[in-house]
């Protein structure tokens, strides 16, 4: 094989679809403002108390000119023209378009959780209900995880590798960190990256909530009145995180091929640290945790003193929490107070192998607008007063990198650091 070409690897261009918004321009001008999109699931029908959910506005799909009748019920599973869309507008975002130099060295890697449950929910209703022969023959294409990612490339026409990352609630991040690896290598100029999750089914609403994962909202909860104050990261009365349905899509690019064809740096994708606990399959695994965080910063060729800002997994459950603040302690110890910390999923829920691309893409243009997002419906919690969570409005503060922390059931641990350009 031969050797690595060691470009350096930049953000063009994003797009998010999120509890708060449609578009990406949506979500951030929401997230800003301090918002949360939380509400009681429409999307289908529970008699779980987990039921406070973060959906999607105003998407219909069916709105796009591109989706057909036979192509809507051909393509049942949710994720698939999601990411279709997601990818065309992070591509519009970026101002690249795919041409005989751009298209063949396009990657993308979208990756998810869950996959395309929803398909095959229907399609066992199919067979219990009607018969075998009523399962669609689309079904296991609906299924395969990088099925989304090949739409995109037949209708934005990239023609580079396609695969979907599979590290659960952490898959965004791997996703960007292994866009950025192949790019810096010289196996692509461009890559389109993220995640997609479209999970608001009830045997999934039920499975999280019986696992004791999702907010359960009694009559006495504040979020029983008021659905957006379920999702309270790092609060003292934190009960579990929000599932949410969502997407996230980032345009990485060489810097050299930026610069060819007149594109915008917005970020530099500057370290990446990947671990595994080799613990416990939910229980998060402190050493290697830190270790992870520290490897992250070590690549980026950085010191915990550079950080300006953390912008944390943040689930909002009890433990995962307290053991995150613990790593951040081990991480950056006595300077701890003096770092901004945001928990995204405070405002757009928890969604799954989505959650870290659509929080990369929210932490950094709030960098480029020196400004670090809200932790919304905080109350704090006297065991963690050496945390600066930015509470429930938006904070001015100027800083030139961050880290993005993102941890998935399995033991697997993704941490990046982004830089200012």
């Amino acid at each position: 094989m031969r050797a690595p070409e060691n470009r350096k690897v930049f953000v063009a261009g994003y797009a998010a679809a999120t509890a708060l918004g449609n578009t990406f321009a949506k979500t951030f001008q929401a997230a800003e403002a301090g918002q949360a999109g939380f509400c009681r699931v429409s999307r289908c029908e529970t008699t779980s108390r987990s039921n406070v959910v973060g959906e999607i506005p105003d998407w219909n799909p069916a709105d796009f000119d591109y989706v057909n009748r036979k192509e809507a019920s051909i393509w049942d599973a949710a994720f698939v023209f999601l990411t279709m869309e997601m990818c065309a507008q992070a591509l519009d975002h970026a101002g690249l378009s795919m041409d005989e130099e751009s298209a063949p060295r396009t990657a993308c890697l979208i990756g998810s959780a869950l996959n395309g449950v929803d398909a095959f929910r229907v399609a066992m209703d199919n067979y219990v209900n009607r018969g075998p022969f009523k399962v669609s023959p689309y079904l296991l294409p609906n299924l395969c995880a990088n099925l989304p990612a090949g739409k995109a490339g037949m209708r934005l026409g990239f023609t580079g590798p396609i695969f979907s990352p599979q590290g659960a609630c952490a898959s965004g991040n791997h996703a960007i960190a292994l866009g950025a690896r192949m790019i810096r290598d010289g196996d692509c100029d461009f890559a389109l990256v993220g995640g997609v999750e479209t999970c608001l089914v009830p045997e999934i609403i039920q499975g999280f909530a019986n696992m004791l994962a999702t907010i359960k909202v009694g009559p006495k909860d504040r979020a029983h009145a008021d659905p957006t104050q379920a999702s309270r990261p790092f609060s003292l009365d934190r009960k579990g995180f929000v599932l949410a349905e969502g997407a996230g899509v980032l345009v990485l690019g060489a810097e050299d091929m930026l610069r060819r064809r007149n594109l915008t740096p917005l970020a530099e994708v500057k370290g990446i640290g990947w671990t595994s606990d080799a613990s416990h399959f939910t229980r998060p695994n402190k050493d290697t945790v830190v270790a992870a965080m520290r490897q992250a910063i070590d690549d980026a060729e950085l010191t915990p003193a550079d950080i300006g800002a953390v912008n944390a997994h943040g689930t909002s459950t009890p433990t995962g929490d307290a053991t995150e603040v613990a790593c951040l302690r081990t991480v950056f110890g006595s300077r701890l107070p003096d770092i901004p910390v945001s928990a995204n999923k405070s405002q757009v829920g928890h969604s799954l192998g989505a959650s870290a691309a659509i929080e990369a893409a929210l932490g950094i243009e709030a960098m480029r607008r020196g400004l670090v997002l809200p932790t919304v419906n905080h109350i704090p919690d006297p065991d963690f007063a050496d945390l600066d969570v930015v509470a429930d409005s938006s904070r001015r503060h100027d800083h030139h990198c961050f880290l993005s922390n993102s941890f998935g059931f399995g033991g697997t641990n993704c941490c990046l650091v982004f830089t200012g350009v």
